[in-house]
């Protein structure tokens, strides 16, 4: 009873929730959030400016999130870089002076607080000729406007930053009397004309004051509440935002280390003076108020203007239109030219995947639908990365954000279990399945921030030289027992392996290494045809006829060893291989090519190792060694429950190794070296014993088959700010966020994966004729981008 329900459940479930229906739901939503986010960002304030400076909440451990913006940690090489040559004045109390020191230390962090208490304190970094004063001034009154005036009279000397404020002197010297509040409104009143003067050339902020702790305030400081403090910042606002002086204030209210305060101010010694968390909360935002908009980091999104369209995302958005009109017309004139639908070959198993009926018509009309399609989706990544229209947040890990989805997910997974068609080890629904497990996985590491937590950080590096292990295993297995090395078979692989990733750099305006993955599995699965291809070719043909074939097989697999050994131990050979142009502009990062050497030293031997193991395991099937039919083990049951003790062991002992790691720098170099031992383990578990090998999860396969699409699109759509924050369409619910934007991820995935099978059909033809006039097009187009991107590199 308990089979026929489950299998009852999964059937009424797959009756209602088809890929098709989600994928409708998935652009209706996008529609909607899109106006909503537009109609709030054009008449609600969409300024992320104001979000950052008026509110927030605490992430934990001092982590400040700002309302749906992302706020940059700035070291002290880019503080100096951006206030280089500027002038900085703090203007109050001793909480202004508490500020000042949080905000001097970003710049040099050696700084000690050991500057007269009231008294006027100076700063100067001669490194980047950077003055930074705090002047005492305790109280609003007549001395306070003097120095303000002061510098609307004299502007040459006026700061480039003023941050200002005071209050509770005010408050504890006339006992917080209702005259005094009348008074500060009025010199505050006073006071604004001549702040609002310098906000022409400089940026002026003026602090709202923080709570007080009453229980922890002294006797002489009892008169200073938090309905007094609410009392004066209202009176301040109400003063500094005069709508008949002018209709937008130009003054910058600090607020956001008031709403910090609220959380930490338990934690004050006095009840009066915040804790230092509190204190770096003021000064970081400060910082991203000034400095955002002027180094324009990646992880800041606030305060930071949309970039203009380069004339690389100009050309991307011409193509699209293009298409879009040749669609029209085609549709008009009613075209509908059939051409006959081919089988698309999978880049990672190297298997060819039938189409799910034999002739589908693929006609011109529908590929250039299929570029609309990607167009339009296209518009949707630039919206939710590039435009000002959808928010974004910075992560933070737990171990509850990633090891409680993680459950989530294998729990899905076991419950939509399949038997196999066939159960041969490392069978597709198999290689699928573990591709898919997999990727879900590593988008919970990246969207949780889990690189922080090292044991996760290096079972996650065993997931990918695992990628790179089944790109090994599945091409050399096809070229083994095929012998295609035809030109057609070359272009369908790269071009699906690299078709989003190129349509990407062109939209989003990143360079080809940025999506380091998709350059790393090219560069392999060319280094594999290139071993297997080139003379003597060795095939299973051949080879079953004089074992000797098998002998040189091995001598080609040591070549390819040697080649891998000495890039990696010659670095300066290696960067200077990457460093010639063209390749420079496929592995350079941001004018350099460590990032590519790092990437592609730290898994070099996975693919070599999934090469030999596929190499081993055809020999073994060939001679029947093995015994590979449903339920039965693989070997005899005393070899099996030998090897799946010492693979249970040596899984067990790489998990205690990798927990207990350190340094990331330590343990990434024994990685390449060891990885292995955790992958052969993971296979020798899973395909040893017959009941496993003839099961698999189809939920986790679903997934694998789009699991290039899901790694590449995470960037944009999914996660935030170039994978460095989160993509934020739901504010203010982050687990119903969550859902929505996974939800529409994974249908435009999927969507993206469909549109690259189609065009791969188009773009690629059978005929060696045009395939060659075709890779011509493609030199001749990839030329120009080429030379436009280098056109905008050298008018920067």
């Amino acid at each position: 009873m308990a089979v026929l329900a489950y299998s009852l459940g999964k059937r009424e479930i797959n009756q209602y929730f088809s890929i098709k229906n989600a994928k409708l739901l998935s652009l209706v939503a996008v529609i909607l959030l899109t106006v909503v986010h537009s109609a709030t960002r054009y008449y609600g304030g969409g300024d992320t400016c104001d979000w950052l400076l008026s509110s927030g909440r605490f992430l934990g451990n001092s982590v400040w999130q700002p309302y749906g913006c992302m706020m940059h940690k700035y070291k002290s090489i880019e503080a100096k870089t951006c206030l280089n040559n500027k002038r900085i004045a703090f203007i109050g109390d001793s909480r202004i002076r508490q500020l000042f020191y949080a905000f001097i230390k970003i710049i040099n962090p050696d700084t000690k607080e050991d500057g007269n208490k009231h008294e006027n304190i100076p700063f100067a970094d001669r490194e980047s000729s950077v003055n930074v004063d705090f002047l005492w001034y305790a109280e609003v009154n007549n001395s306070m406007k003097e120095q303000v005036t002061a510098w609307v009279e004299r502007p040459f000397n006026k700061p480039d930053v003023i941050i200002i404020g005071a209050a509770t002197w005010s408050i504890k010297l006339h006992s917080g009397s209702s005259e005094t509040l009348l008074q500060y409104k009025a010199n505050l009143t006073s006071i604004a004309a001549p702040l609002e003067k310098l906000t022409e050339h400089s940026e002026v902020y003026w602090v709202l004051q923080d709570p007080v702790y009453e229980e922890l305030l002294s006797e002489n400081r009892k008169m200073i509440t938090n309905e007094q403090i609410d009392q004066y910042n209202a009176a301040a606002v109400s003063a500094l935002n005069n709508s008949k002086r002018n209709s937008k204030a130009r003054v910058k209210f600090l607020e956001a280390s008031r709403q910090a305060a609220m959380e930490t101010v338990a934690q004050s010694v006095d009840g009066l003076h915040l804790p230092e968390s509190t204190r770096n909360v003021g000064a970081m935002v400060l910082m991203n108020s000034i400095c955002n908009k002027i180094l324009k980091p990646i992880d800041g999104s606030c305060c930071q203007s949309v970039p203009p369209l380069s004339i690389l995302q100009k050309l991307a958005a011409g193509l699209f239109l293009t298409a879009g009109i040749c669609f029209l017309v085609l549709h008009a004139l009613g075209y509908s030219k059939h051409r006959k639908c081919r089988p698309v070959s999978d880049v990672e198993s190297g298997e060819e995947k039938k189409p799910p009926i034999a002739a589908v018509p693929l006609n011109l009309k529908e590929a250039l639908l299929s570029a609309c399609k990607m167009g339009l989706i296209m518009l949707y990544f630039y919206l939710c990365d590039r435009a000002d229209i959808f928010m974004k947040e910075q992560k933070f890990y737990t171990h509850s954000t990633f090891f409680i989805p993680l459950i989530y997910i294998f729990v899905l997974g076991i419950f939509y279990n399949e038997n196999s068609k066939e159960a041969k080890l490392l069978n597709r629904e198999q290689t699928d399945e573990w591709k898919g497990w997999m990727q879900l996985v590593i988008l919970i590491y990246h969207i949780s921030g889990a690189s922080a937590f090292i044991p996760v950080y290096m079972h996650v590096r065993v997931l990918v030289a695992a990628y790179l292990f089944q790109t090994g295993y599945g091409h050399f297995s096809f070229f083994w027992l095929k012998g295609d090395f035809g030109l057609y078979r070359v272009c369908q692989v790269l071009f699906r392996l690299n078709f989003l990733v190129v349509v990407l750099c062109l939209v989003m305006d990143r360079p080809y290494q940025f999506y380091y993955f998709v350059p790393l599995v090219t560069f392999w699965f060319v280094v594999i045809y290139a071993t297997m291809a080139m003379w003597p070719q060795i095939l299973q043909i051949k080879a079953n006829g004089n074992c000797f074939w098998h002998l040189a097989l091995l001598l080609k697999l040591l070549g390819l060893l040697v080649f891998i050994c000495f890039f990696a131990y010659s670095q300066e050979f290696f960067e200077s291989v990457f460093s010639v142009w063209p390749l420079s502009k496929l592995f350079e990062l941001q004018g350099s090519i460590h990032e590519w050497w790092f990437r592609w030293k730290l898994d070099r031997f996975a693919v070599i190792h999934g090469m030999l193991f596929a190499c081993v395991y055809l020999v073994l099937q060939k001679f029947q060694i093995l015994s590979e039919g449903k339920g039965e083990p693989i070997f005899s049951n005393r070899i099996s429950n030998c090897l799946l003790f010492i693979s249970v062991v040596s899984f067990i002992t790489y998990s205690i190794w990798a927990s207990s790691c350190k340094n990331k720098t330590e343990c990434n170099e024994m990685h390449p070296y060891i990885s292995v031992v955790q992958i052969l383990a993971f296979v020798l578990i899973r395909n040893i014993p017959g009941y496993a090998r003839s099961l698999y999860s189809s939920f986790f396969a679903w997934f694998g088959k789009i699991s290039l699409e899901l790694f590449i699109c995470q960037y944009h759509i999914w996660l935030a700010a170039d994978t460095k924050g989160i993509l934020v369409l739901i504010p203010g619910n982050p687990s119903l966020n969550i859902i929505f934007s996974t939800f529409i991820f994974v249908c435009v995935a999927h969507e993206i994966s469909q549109i690259t099978n189609d065009l791969a059909q188009v773009a690629i033809p059978k005929e060696n004729g045009a395939l060659i006039k075709r890779m011509l097009a493609a030199v001749v187009f990839f030329g120009l981008v080429l030379f436009l991107s280098k056109s905008r590199q050298a008018g920067y």
